[in-house]
């Protein structure tokens, strides 16, 4: 459904089409350094005649637009109250930092002295950052997908009482290839709210009963495995089998298709799943999309073969590929997909965690105003920094040429610019060069001069916020890949990271989560996926390091959960807390998009930590939550792949073990070895230490009596409710637990 008055009137027709093919601007930009704390103090309350009102601001997003001649407000009553008595209409931008369009609309329209007059005499003018209120993002994005668009920035025209009558994305300062210009759509709104208020208004409320239909929680069903089997078919209709992947340009990796792909061929014997999980990894690691001079992916690709991305760096994309690409190590020992993890870790360690342990959230697509710049090479870069032998050398393995493979994104001509990328592992080009050992340490020397080179160019914006629920999820991934893989730096790094979450991100007095923290100050209060995030996150940490202390906080932190966010009434979390603000559409979802939902995750951990502890009233709570958002999960199964790994826990069979033995044993260690490093998508696992009375017990009193056989560590192994006797020996173990024998870690790590 479509606004309409608005539609008609402004001819908008066009306003909600993807801004691919616009060009984006090629000069630099140039930010001014912010004032002092001390300077910002002494500022009025409006930000006086060289700031707006966002320089009070935390968020890097919102300060980026804090020198913009627009009046900017930053979401919050004072700017309702000013719409109100101004009797304006609200022009609401939502976007983040490292958005490469977000920054076009700003340097075309919100500097631009003669918009931002317009948008200051006819609005009242309000900046979100979607990172830091998804839940804002969240209903405003209804309204945008139901004028038939949706992404970033959005541009949401609405009422004071925040009710839209237009909700799209970019458009530009003038009128443009069938999009509406600024300086058209101002006025003529202006002339619509002052002569056709009551057609406007009419058409709001339309618009707002309409998305509520839409949002509104579908009925509960009943999941069975059959949601499974329906969710691996549509996976497998829309596989790329030769450049792998799901559906057509452009390219995302979700990384829980994959790993409940994965799921489908341990548990379910599905070998195409393994196929399709495979060739996605391998092609993503291959591709543009993965950094191959400084590691990390970069956020999607815009074509069909993972080569040419949109450059940002996403902590969550890392943190998710992380686990995928740990599991994936798991099911087969492959050393494309550790050195892969250990890129990631490399990248994450050296570029995105803050001195107190905490991780930032983004790095931007654009340096110098231009998308990519920071990350291509030319012939003539190679050669300045290799030389003439080695640049070519370079250039033949990693597909470098004169002309280049990456286009001006205007004019659609190549640019003499490469992305580096590979044909083939590098294992496999090594072997077939007569000197393999040579062939990889050359390559690797190589990336290192390349890789100091660059470091001396103009590096993209860098998002230093530190968001609960993103940490939550790297804290997961580095515990995961540290115990699969023997490395105790990225389990110390998740320590750490831990560490700040639970002493600057949650209320010392309330215990509850706040959503971010940045420059020292945390604030905001923490949404759904900040309690099942972090939880998940601690959940892994206690699963590799058996510290008591994180499962108790995963407990405190699900049981606040429980308290704030649980529809007493229909059951299944709500986005938002139930004593926070009251926004226009409360939102229940399950839908698992680029990050996974913080039901679906919540799902899991309710399985996970009543397999954990026994406390079977969080099982009940999991059956309740599957029967609510049933219905969602029906409509579209493989839209839903994190929720049907939950499902898959519930329903099992699963493994719950638990190790009897001094932890600093050799043979407990070998015990606890073959747990971390085998793939064991339905299995929770405890140490019990020796002694009396361990901590543990509080925790999960079933645990307690358990003993050693004969003085020896031992493992006791209960399949879906049925406990086994006690076993000493790994093969046994692997045998109980029906493995092969244990994978060896890759060894070896990557330094810059």
């Amino acid at each position: 459904m479509r606004s309409r008055i608005v539609l008609l009137v402004l001819g908008f027709a066009a306003a909600c089409s993807p801004a691919t093919s616009v060009q984006a601007f090629q000069e630099p930009v140039v930010r001014l350094p912010l004032p002092s704390p001390q300077e910002i103090a002494q500022l009025p309350a409006d930000g006086g005649p060289e700031y707006n009102r966002l320089v009070f601001e935390s968020s890097p997003y919102l300060l980026q637009h804090a020198r913009n001649p627009v009046d900017w407000y930053p979401w919050g009553e004072a700017a309702f109250a000013a719409a109100k008595a101004l009797d304006r209409p609200i022009f609401l931008s939502i976007g983040y930092s490292t958005c490469h369009w977000c920054h076009v609309m700003e340097h075309e329209s919100f500097e631009d002295s003669e918009v931002a007059a317009l948008m200051n005499a006819a609005f009242v003018c309000i900046k979100v950052d979607r990172e830091e209120r998804p839940d804002v993002d969240n209903v405003y994005m209804s309204f945008a997908q139901a004028f038939g668009g949706g992404g970033w920035p959005m541009t949401v025209l609405m009422t004071p009482e925040k009710v839209p009558f237009f909700a799209g994305t970019y458009i530009p300062k003038h009128a443009r290839g069938g999009r509406t210009g600024m300086l058209d759509l101002i006025p003529k709104v202006q002339t619509m709210w002052n002569t056709r208020r009551a057609d406007l208004l009419q058409d709001s409320e339309r618009l707002l009963a309409f998305v509520r239909g839409q949002t509104a929680t579908k009925g509960a069903g009943t999941l069975d495995a059959g949601a499974f089997r329906k969710a691996r078919l549509a996976l497998g209709s829309v596989f790329d089998a030769e450049g792998g992947g799901f559906g057509g340009p452009p390219k995302f990796p979700v990384p829980h298709n994959l790993r409940f792909l994965l799921r489908e061929h341990a548990l379910r014997g599905d070998a195409k799943s393994l196929a399709m999980v495979e060739k996605t990894l391998e092609a993503m690691r291959l591709g543009g999309i993965w950094d191959q001079v400084g590691f990390g992916f970069h956020r999607y690709s815009t074509d069909d073969k993972w080569l040419v991305p949109h450059f940002e760096k996403m902590l969550y994309d890392q943190a998710l590929q992380m686990m995928a690409y740990t599991e994936a190590w798991q099911v087969s020992a492959r050393p494309l997909w550790s050195a892969t993890i250990e890129g990631i870790a490399t990248y994450v360690l050296r570029d995105m965690t803050a001195p107190e342990g905490g991780f930032y959230s983004a790095e931007d697509a654009d340096s110098e105003g231009v998308e990519g710049r920071f990350y291509v090479w030319s012939l003539e870069q190679l050669e300045a920094v290799l030389g003439e032998t080695d640049a070519k050398f370079y250039a033949d393995v990693y597909g470098c040429s004169e002309r280049g493979n990456f286009q001006d994104e205007a004019t659609g001509r190549r640019t003499g610019l490469n992305i580096p990328h590979l044909r083939l592992p590098l294992e496999q080009l090594a072997a077939g060069s007569g000197d393999p050992l040579g062939f990889m340490a050359r390559v690797e020397a190589l990336r290192k001069q390349l890789f100091t080179a660059r470091e001396a160019r103009v590096h993209p914006f860098k998002d230093d916020k530190i968001l609960t629920d993103w940490n939550g999820l790297m804290i997961a991934a580095l515990a995961k890949a540290g115990s699969a893989l023997e490395r105790e730096d990225w389990i110390l790094a998740a320590r750490r990271a831990a560490g700040f979450a639970v002493a600057k991100l949650r209320d010392p007095k309330t215990g509850r989560l706040f959503k971010r923290s940045r420059a020292g100050q945390a604030g905001l209060p923490g949404l759904l996926e900040d309690y099942a995030f972090l939880t998940w996150g601690l959940i892994e940490l206690h699963q590799a390091t058996q510290d008591p202390t994180y499962l108790r906080t995963a407990l405190e932190l699900t049981d606040l959960g429980l308290e704030f966010f649980w529809d007493q009434e229909a059951g299944g979390f709500w986005h938002s807390p139930s004593d926070g603000e009251a926004l226009l559409l409360q939102s229940k979802e399950a839908y698992d998009g680029a990050i996974p939902s913080g039901n679906s995750v919540m799902l899991l951990n309710l399985v996970r930590l009543a397999r954990l502890t026994g406390r079977t009233a969080y099982e009940e709570r999991a059956q309740e939550l599957v029967d609510a958002l049933g219905g969602q999960v029906l409509a579209n199964p493989s839209a839903h792949t994190q929720f049907l790994m939950g499902l898959d826990f519930l329903i099992g069979p699963t493994q719950e073990i638990v190790v009897v033995g001094d932890p600093l044993l050799p043979a407990t260690k070998d015990l606890t070895r073959c747990i971390h490093r085998a793939f064991l998508p339905s299995c929770v696992w405890l140490l019990r230490p020796l002694g009396e009375n361990p901590p543990i017990a509080d925790l999960a009193p079933f645990a307690a009596d358990l003993t050693t056989v004969d003085g020896a560590p031992a493992a006791y192994v209960c399949t879906h409710f049925a406990c086994q006797a006690p076993v000493t020996r790994v093969e046994a173990l692997q045998a109980n637990l029906g493995l092969k024998p244990a994978a060896s870690a890759s060894g070896g790590k990557q330094e810059e």
